[in-house]
């Protein structure tokens, strides 16, 4: 049975809780209630490995592994 775990309430729903949220506030589905309690963790090692392998790529292009390449979208400070 699948699991979802709300960013809003910070609490794991099951895929048949009738008052399960809908959304933009779940992470999932998971395959366990173990796996949905630690989504955001999971999350959060997902993110600095894409940030690792990003400033590996600036070093790259640059050859400066204390680069701050950016894009020219301004919402990127």
């Amino acid at each position: 049975m699948p699991y979802w775990y709300n960013v809003r309430t910070g609490t794991v729903e099951a895929h048949d809780d009738p008052a399960r949220a809908r959304g933009g506030d779940l992470m999932g589905p998971y395959e366990t209630e173990t796996e949905a309690s630690s989504a955001l963790e999971a999350a959060r090692k997902r993110t600095e490995a894409w940030d690792e392998a990003e400033r590996r790529e600036r070093e790259w292009e640059t050859g400066d592994p204390d680069s701050n390449y950016s894009d020219n979208n301004p919402l990127n400070g």
